[in-house]
This record gives C-alpha cells, structure tokens and sequence, in this order.
C-alpha cells in the first residue's frame, strides 16, 4: 500500500488539514464524493490522498463554483484518467520488456506476448445459419 493511501487521520484531523468542518467530511461520505476507511468500530480514517481530494473539492466548489453533482463527474473523470494512465504505463513496460505484439484475450482484454506467439484462438461452431423472412 502507498504511504499517501494510509488510512491515519480521524475525522478531526482530516476536516482541519482540509480547512472544513467535521459534519461536511461526513455528507461528502454519504454522496460517495470521498470514501474514507473504517475502523472495526466504524470510526472514519482518512488517508492523505482523501485529504488532498476533499481539498480538491473545496477548490472547485469554493473557487470555481461548481455544484457537487459536477464536481462527482470531474473526480470520477480524474480517476477514469488515472487508471488510464497505470495501464498505459503497464503496457508500456511490457513492450520494454521485450513483447511486442499485442492481442486481445478472450474476455477482451489487452494482452502482450513474446515475439513469435500468438494468442490462441477461441474455437466457434463453424456453422452457418440462413434465415428467410416469411412472405
């Protein structure tokens, strides 16, 4: 695990490095907008990566006037990009590697193999259905 994605701040710490008040960390909960962890007793744990992303709500509500509803979409955007990202980042490592093809699986997923293989086919019936509408 990431030392930035450490659960260690309780509620109290992490609305005061944010600059925000401990009820609007909890509503933030409830909207999905920062999910922190949880303690077996359910006490809120927020990482740092939380307390960064909650300061990065407060900016585009506070600065840029956005509504919450918009701010969920940016943030879910960013993580898509994110994600992108460390695939992308993984493939490329793949190719420097020494793979240079790439196929896609059977599930559809991206896969990089050695030079001189080739994904394995996936057998279907081979056979052919006509279809005539009735007159």
């Amino acid at each position: 695990m990431d030392v930035a994605d450490r659960p260690i701040f309780p509620i109290s710490q992490a609305a005061e490095l944010a600059g925000m008040h401990p009820q609007t960390l909890r509503q933030y909960d409830r909207l999905g907008l920062v999910v922190p962890s949880r303690t077996p007793g359910r006490g809120r744990r927020y990482s740092a990566r939380d307390v960064e992303r909650l300061r990065t709500v407060q900016q585009l509500s506070q600065e840029e006037g956005i509504n919450l509803a918009g701010i969920m979409r940016i943030l879910d955007l960013q993580d898509e990009v994110h994600a992108l990202r460390e695939r992308l980042r993984a493939l490329t490592t793949m190719t420097e590697a020494g793979h240079r093809v790439f196929a896609a699986d059977p599930t559809g997923d991206i896969v990089a193999l050695p030079r001189g293989k080739r994904q394995a086919r996936v057998r279907t019936s081979g056979a052919l259905v006509v279809w005539r509408p009735r007159s």
